[in-house]
């Protein structure tokens, strides 16, 4: 039997943990994928400030559901070994977290190049972080997002299996609609083997950010299916995008900017709305 669990990039609601803090416990939202802390990415904080944050987790009842990194968020022809440094920091940050889970990217393509050149460079690449994550007891979970490597169901399937299993795939309904793909049954049916567990944001057939169920993902079909395919625990972490938040930019790629609609007064009503949809969606 599935056991949904709620998590949240809370880091839309507020830079500042203490505010994702309080939202989250406020409206019995149980996880954190932790992506932002005082404004600062999950990637450039301090051992010391993960510390501090595990503490105020702890004293909350909070949980990590997965490290939001930026890992894989970097140009195919940027150095690697660069990289590989801040994949390593954030291995420790997620061991002082105790989070079992690393959401990453597989590398944004050169624009106008056809991505199977640099197919063999991006499973080099993801079975090197494999390799370190697995010795860590870490899983890599991969999010397919335009301009990557990544971004369709089948190239998603294509590093799963090149990578042996170990990188599981995080599935997210409205960055397949920005690829013109539709997420499901196409997309889900490729995937659900595959699957860690999923990003709840949706969008309409403007790719504008509407709130689960009002886009074009069929998010509620795909949970109803989620129902019938997974047994225990598959957690959902809101990640609505209904309004501009600090570090919005800083998340995408120069000609991938999400069509935020910012119908909503504020960020509480916005959350609010996401979390009653995706409540009313899992129904």
């Amino acid at each position: 039997m599935i056991e949904f669990k709620l998590s949240a990039f809370a880091d839309e609601y507020s830079p500042e943990i203490d505010k994702q803090i309080e939202w989250l416990t406020s409206n019995g939202v149980g996880l954190l994928e932790i992506r932002g802390v005082d404004g600062t990415p999950i990637a450039d904080i301090s051992l010391d400030k993960a510390r501090e944050v595990k503490c105020k987790l702890d004293k909350a009842g909070l949980g990590i559901s997965a490290i939001g990194s930026p890992a894989g968020k970097i140009n195919i022809k940027d150095d690697f070994d660069a990289h590989l440094v801040q994949f390593r920091h954030l291995i420790d940050i997620a061991h002082i977290l105790e989070a079992k889970r690393m959401r990453i990217f597989s590398f944004f393509m050169p624009e106008g190049e056809d991505p199977a050149i640099y197919r063999d460079e991006v499973v080099r690449r993801l079975n090197i972080m494999c390799d370190i994550a697995q010795k860590e007891e870490i899983t890599l979970c991969h999010e397919n997002e335009k301009q990557i490597y990544g971004e369709t169901p089948e190239r998603c399937r294509e590093l799963y299996e090149a990578t042996g299993g170990r990188m599981k795939c995080v599935f997210d309904h409205a960055n397949f609609i920005a690829c013109d793909i539709e997420p499901y049954p196409r997309a889900y049916s490729i995937l659900k083997d595959t699957l860690c567990y999923m990003h709840i944001k949706d969008a309409n057939l403007d790719k504008e950010m509407v709130v689960a169920g009002e886009g074009i993902g069929r998010i509620p079909e795909t949970l109803a299916s989620v129902k019938k395919d997974f047994d225990g625990e598959f957690i959902l972490t809101l990640e609505p995008h209904l309004l501009e938040f600090d570090g919005l930019k800083g998340l995408e790629s120069e000609g991938h900017t999400s069509n935020v609609g910012n119908k909503y007064k504020n960020t509480d009503e916005a959350f609010g709305a996401a979390l009653a949809a995706l409540k009313a969606a899992m129904n």
